[in-house]
């Protein structure tokens, strides 16, 4: 493996469900100290790095969220069976048969969400979709004394998908959890590198933000915190170019450039800053893509609505299968848009950001 391709197995296999994002908090502020020149957290736990540029004004906001989709133990029943919380979201489908972590005070427990054998199953049971809230997981456990006092299971531990980095074929495509959203914190990371030795004209928040997956939490404090002049989210896209899901629902496809949302349910970017990236890509002969959606949800739109309104955009590394514990991303769309969002942080001095801001 290369450096990105490490980088992106430390990020992606980290634990990290939403409000228990420590352990790739860790991993970001290790990355991002490298590179900036001053390094702290929010009160909500959301890491903001400051890069300085050849001034302190205007204000550049990126981020990219921590957290991933997980679950909180509810309860342990008798039986010593853990019964859940989501913790974002999940389709109940995604949910059986897996494998996942469980973070208590004496460390990781594995566990297991039982799915019911077909050989015991009437032919209704057979097409029925179970709702998550008759899901478990078995850890081994012998009783519910046993899962606590042995394995010290307690209300309220996180639990997060178990899976794997691999690559996926000989075509730069890498299967792993969480792309949702550690390809944007990945992104940032390289982004601050190449910026590190360079010359912009602005100064640069880098954003690694919390609880995005259950109410773009973090955003929310670190935007109040920061006030912003212009907000760059970098995320994970929306792919469509599997079976069994349409032009209509998704346009973006992995391999075929960085996509910029021109809608989704939480948010419509700045119409001029849309035209700045699409000039900057055509001018670096980057291939970009466009999705309009009628769900997702980002945490731009937390940024766009902070003070008195922040020109703001979201980018986002084509993603399949989102919202699972195996996803898959490529490594040529993941280097264009680190180029593509670098060369957009060069662009941003304040004479353009008034531009921006300007609906005369």
């Amino acid at each position: 493996m290369d450096n990105t391709e490490l980088l992106l197995k430390e990020l992606t296999e980290a634990f990290g469900p939403s409000g228990f994002e420590e352990a790739v908090r860790k991993i970001m502020n290790k990355q991002l100290s490298k590179y900036t020149n001053n390094i702290y957290t929010d009160g909500l736990g959301s890491l903001i790095a400051e890069l300085h540029g050849e001034r302190t004004n205007p204000k550049v906001m990126v981020t990219a969220h921590m957290d991933e989709v997980g679950l909180l133990v509810k309860y342990v029943n008798d039986q010593g069976y853990i019964k859940f919380q989501q913790l974002g979201g999940w389709i109940d489908q995604a949910l059986l048969g897996q494998r996942w972590q469980i973070l208590t005070k004496k460390g990781i427990v594995f566990g297991i969400s039982g799915i019911k054998t077909p050989h015991t199953m009437k032919p209704e049971e057979r097409r029925k979709i179970i709702p998550s809230d008759d899901i478990f997981i078995d850890v081994g456990a012998l009783s519910k004394e046993d899962a606590e006092k042995r394995l010290g299971i307690h209300p309220g531990d996180p639990i997060a998908p178990l899976s794997e980095f691999k690559l996926l074929g000989n075509k730069g495509l890498y299967v792993s959890k969480a792309w949702d959203d550690r390809i944007g914190l990945a992104v940032m990371t390289q982004m601050a590198k190449a910026l590190y030795n360079s010359s912009h004209p602005n100064k640069l928040f880098l954003v690694s933000t919390v609880q995005e997956e259950i109410g773009l939490r973090g955003a929310q404090t670190s935007s109040f915190y920061i006030k912003p002049d212009i907000g760059i989210n970098i995320e994970s896209g929306v792919s469509g170019d599997y079976p069994g899901i349409s032009q209509d629902e998704s346009q973006e496809k992995i391999g075929s450039g960085p996509t910029i949302f021109l809608h989704d349910s939480s948010m419509i970017p700045n119409i001029k800053l849309r035209n700045l990236v699409i000039a900057i890509a055509k001018k670096m002969k980057i291939n970009i893509q466009f999705n309009v959606l009628k769900g997702y949800g980002q945490d731009g739109s937390a940024i766009q609505k902070t003070h008195i309104g922040t020109p703001t955009i979201n980018i986002a590394v084509p993603t399949r299968y989102l919202h699972s514990h195996n996803g898959v991303i490529s490594r040529l769309d993941f280097d264009n848009t680190v180029k593509l969002v670098t060369d957009l942080i060069k662009h941003l001095d304040m004479k353009t950001i008034n531009s921006l801001k300007s609906f005369d």
